[in-house]
């Protein structure tokens, strides 16, 4: 059997590859697993996005834990990084977050977080999935030690208040436009920026359970820069849909990424003596402008592979205070435990406020490549890895773009896509490189 787990929790389409029978038994399998941290009554937290499915999936993965003798504590509609904080700050043995984040409103998943507010490792999701393949009778226990489910949809002020103290400056007199992608933050978002004195446009808002993340959020953020512009607003604030990344947008409409804004923050917190041992850690995928812009401002960097898990592992071994991805997904392990969205906002504009500078001047700090970025849907998304052809093209194509640039193929860990992203300096011939790659896999991989 395939590894169940992926690199951010359990995915799949709704109702398909991931079903209310899929989440009973990862109900029961993790709640048994992940009981033995507690000591007393366990209990585990259980948040969601606003996907359609999200209910569907939470009644069955809180039948599952609960016939296993655990207690569910029912958050509703709340961001990723809120359930892990909750979780951090209580006596629950672990946190479920129900959702697939950026992904379509089809697709739904679920992720775990131990008792310390963090993802669970690897060892953890095994010992989940072997339990899974086998019943056991002290897995079901009976009488009064069923579980019992209890609502406390109130926790997200607590979150809330956390994510207010971590801002030291005000933010009266700037006017922020928020796009909260019809997700976890749609009620959210206004309350935290306003009571901190910020005038405040609110987008995507309005979640019917299947507009999630559609046309909207950190991954369509035009509507968010077309609006900036027209209101003349300070900054553009986007954030997907369980609201664990930010994109921002500057007053003039541009798109500030996950790699700029990590910069920003990181140099601020250098040079007050907050970023350990001066180093900042980032995917491959960050800019070849990026790295450059880094080095001149004397910040190193360790890289590690794409996913947010990586670069939590790194960080965790380093002891270093920030970390993220081009996407927009920033870790702040000072402060908390996942990446969040809408604490990376209030580090952003805490630097704007301080520094006394618009973000298209904070911005400036990096100067980006172009970069061109293709995903294709495929079948089997590891079998370019040993088609010949794809190979021969990939190393045509890095030998013309030799150090002038840099090519990256690889697969998603959360889509059936190959990815072909290259950078350089001429957008143009970047494109045609791109698309002479794209171009075979077409021709040799069976798409889906």
């Amino acid at each position: 059997m395939s590894r169940l787990f992926g690199t951010d929790g359990v995915r799949g389409i709704a109702n398909v590859g991931l079903t209310p029978e899929l989440a009973f038994s990862l109900g029961v399998a993790a709640a048994s697993v992940l009981k033995l941290q507690c000591t007393g009554r366990p209990s585990m937290l259980v948040g969601k996005d606003t996907r359609i499915s999200g209910d569907m999936l939470e009644f069955a993965l809180i039948a599952g834990i609960t016939s296993a003798g655990v207690d569910a504590v029912r958050l509703g509609i709340l961001p990723t990084p809120g359930v892990a904080y909750l979780t951090r700050h209580s006596e629950a043995c672990a946190g479920v977050m129900i959702s697939a984040s950026h992904n379509p409103f089809e697709d739904n998943g679920i992720k775990f977080f131990g008792a310390d507010g963090f993802k669970l490792l690897d060892a953890q999701e095994d010992e989940i999935e072997r339990r899974m393949e086998r019943t056991e009778a002290a897995d079901r226990p009976q009488r009064e030690q069923i579980g019992r489910v209890y609502d406390r949809h109130d926790e997200v002020v607590r979150y809330r208040d956390f994510l207010s103290s971590t801002l030291k400056a005000d933010l009266t007199g700037l006017h922020v436009v928020v796009d909260a992608a019809n997700g976890a933050a749609y009620e959210l978002a206004k309350a935290l920026f306003a009571e901190r004195g910020a005038r405040v446009t609110l987008l995507s808002v309005e979640p019917n359970g299947i507009n999630i993340n559609v046309g909207c959020g950190s991954t369509h953020p035009e509507t968010l820069a077309q609006t900036v512009k027209d209101l003349k607003a300070d900054v553009g604030l986007a954030f997907d849909g369980d609201a664990d990344r930010l994109i921002a947008v500057d007053a003039s409409g541009e798109i500030v990424d996950g790699d700029r804004i990590m910069l920003i923050c990181a140099h601020h917190m250098k040079k007050h003596g907050r970023l350990h041992d001066d180093t900042l850690v980032t995917t491959v995928m960050s800019n070849v402008g990026f790295v450059r812009a880094a080095q001149e401002l004397g910040i190193r960097l360790v890289r590690t592979a794409v996913g947010d898990r990586y670069v939590m592992e790194a960080m965790r071994e380093g002891h270093f205070s920030l970390g993220g991805e081009q996407s927009g997904h920033l870790i702040f392990l000072d402060l908390t435990t996942t990446g969040d969205g809408m604490l990376s906002a209030l580090q952003l504009l805490d630097v704007m406020a301080q520094e006394k500078k618009p973000l298209h001047e904070l911005a400036a700090i990096m100067k980006s490549y172009p970069q061109v970025l293709v995903n294709v849907r495929v079948k089997d998304k590891t079998a370019w890895r040993t088609n010949g052809s794809i190979l021969q093209i990939i190393r045509e194509i890095e030998d013309e773009i030799g150090e002038n640039g840099r090519l990256l193929v690889r697969e998603s860990g959360t889509e059936s896509l190959v990815r072909v992203m290259a950078e350089g300096p001429q957008e143009s011939l970047v494109r045609a490189q791109v698309e002479r790659i794209v171009d075979v896999i077409r021709r040799e991989l069976e798409t889906a």
